[in-house]
């Protein structure tokens, strides 16, 4: 999948630690080869392009730089962990946030920083850290894993999860995150890309954002008969024929690159049909189908939103995510789909340009499509690494305490409080520590949009195969052009994953 910037841009500051699903390889969640992220808004850095399960964090801008192997220090203190362990030893560990790509990137300035803390409370254990620059590091770790020579502490892409365990390189957490002192914290929903046959291999790291969200005119939608965005398509068609009488699109879309109707819709919008378990089983290949009925009656819906009805743009289909966006800055549309990076790129162009509007600017879920029985709140939100251990560690249980100990440390409450209260982001364990009423509206809204307020469904293209994602995506596009029925393009892509996973 493609790496996205996460950020929600307050002036200068709000750079993220992307997510990707929709991807980023490392969201991704994984990505595919074509990048999701080509916006660099104000303040961003740009995401690097991935294939499979969204990264958490983009490649800096000095992805040239391969950083070789280094012992690196974070910056800042957030808190001495008071833990005693009895080993004392070494510990490698390899990563891929960079000083570098700290500078840009949220989920890496918090990830070193708390790595510094912990090494900085356990003295006795010489941490050897590799850090290289992201696609070297998805280069190196793939290189290390063939060879059976990981190092004792690294961060696993889902994608990898389910083969590196089968052929037995990472050590099963299960009951290591069950009895952690953190557990009750752990938002679990973001273990999807991590489980193997019910078990987990790793504590996710980093930062992620979401891959659907509307954003919309608050004061246009309430001129037009409704205080907040309309939770069903049918109250949007009905909003539709006041817009078009004023001469704007009700929502701007663009699916140019064939990725964003896929990613930052039909991820969602799959899932109000489906409900989660059938892309769980989806991709533990135990039984669901592209042509089962429910994800047939989802592209139905898909074909009928944009076919049969005056919601979106006419252009919709040849329109890139960034040309939609600027219809929604421009005033030629009431509302915007995108995903986190265009939210971003949107608050930091109005906030200069259009302060009116940026007030005015919310962010809603998809509504529900008649019909659909699924979570009615789901947004598509994901983080495409975690922190996973050696299997050759477990041989020495004082090691292996350690190693627990540093992925609970780096993926706890301080990482959370400390990405929190500075960039207004969030992480696999939920905080309470974060003061959020320091940022601006805008910020705040967003924030509890995509960590507080909706509940977190799967990114596709964050997980099985791009080759799979491939067919569907153009499957889709024709489909939208009326070449393609829904049924052709769930036979046409179940074909694709029998074949290609």
């Amino acid at each position: 999948m493609r790496q996205k910037l996460v950020s929600v841009l307050l002036s200068v500051v709000m750079t993220a630690g992307v997510l990707s699903g929709c991807g980023s390889s490392a969201t991704s969640t994984a990505s595919s080869s074509d990048s999701k992220a080509a916006s660099t808004a104000a303040a961003a850095s740009t995401a690097a392009a991935s294939t499979a399960a969204a990264s958490t964090a983009a490649a800096s801008t000095a992805a040239a730089s391969t950083a070789a192997s280094t012992t690196e220090a974070a910056v800042g203190s957030v808190g001495a962990d008071t833990t005693k362990l009895d080993y004392k030893g070494n510990l490698s560990i390899m990563h891929y946030s960079t000083s570098e790509e700290s500078q840009g990137n949220g989920g890496s300035d918090g990830f070193r920083t708390v790595i510094a803390e912990w090494v900085k409370d356990h003295p006795d254990i010489k941490v050897d850290q590799q850090v290289l620059a992201n696609k070297d590091y998805k280069t190196q770790i793939a290189t290390y894993a063939a060879a059976g020579s990981l190092p004792d502490v690294f961060l696993l892409q889902g994608m990898d999860t389910k083969a590196w365990a089968k052929q037995g390189l990472i050590v099963d957490v299960t009951n290591d995150l069950k009895s952690s002192p953190y557990a009750s914290k752990y938002n679990m929903t973001y273990m999807t890309p991590f489980t193997d046959n019910g078990k987990y291999y790793g504590f996710p790291a980093l930062t992620g954002g979401t891959c659907t969200v509307i954003t919309y005119d608050s004061a246009a939608w309430k001129a037009a008969g409704f205080d907040k965005f309309p939770t069903t398509w049918s109250d949007v068609e009905k909003a539709s024929a006041y817009f078009k009488k004023k001469g704007v699109d009700t929502i701007a879309f663009g699916n140019g690159g064939q990725w964003q109707a896929e990613s930052c819709f039909m991820s969602v919008l799959g899932d109000r049909y489906t409900g989660k378990q059938w892309f769980q089983d989806l991709i533990d290949k135990k039984g669901s189908k592209f042509t089962d009925a429910t994800q047939v009656a989802a592209l139905t819906e898909l074909q009928r939103l944009f076919t049969k009805t005056s919601i979106f743009n006419k252009d919709f289909n040849t329109v890139t995510n960034e040309d939609a966006r600027e219809y929604y800055i421009s005033g030629a549309a009431s509302a915007f789909i995108g995903g986190n990076w265009d939210a971003s790129y949107i608050g930091a162009t109005l906030k200069s340009s259009n302060p009116t509007l940026y007030k005015n600017t919310k962010f809603a879920v998809l509504p529900q499509p008649t019909g659909a029985k699924g979570d009615t709140n789901s947004q598509n939100i994901g983080l495409g690494y975690a922190v996973a251990i050696n299997s050759k560690v477990a041989s020495d249980p004082a090691k292996l305490k350690a190693a627990i100990d540093f992925a609970e440390y780096v993926t706890g409450p301080e990482f959370s409080k400390y990405v929190g209260n500075k960039y207004a982001l969030g992480g696999f364990t939920k905080s309470s520590d974060v003061d959020i009423t320091k940022f601006d509206q805008y910020t705040q809204d967003f924030y509890n949009y995509t960590y507080v307020d909706t509940t977190p469904c799967e990114i596709y293209d964050s997980y099985i195969s791009s080759a799979v994602w491939s067919v569907y995506n153009t499957e889709i596009q024709d489909m939208l052009n009326g070449n393609k029925t829904p049924t052709q393009v769930a036979k046409d892509t179940q074909t694709a994953y029998e074949k290609n996973y």
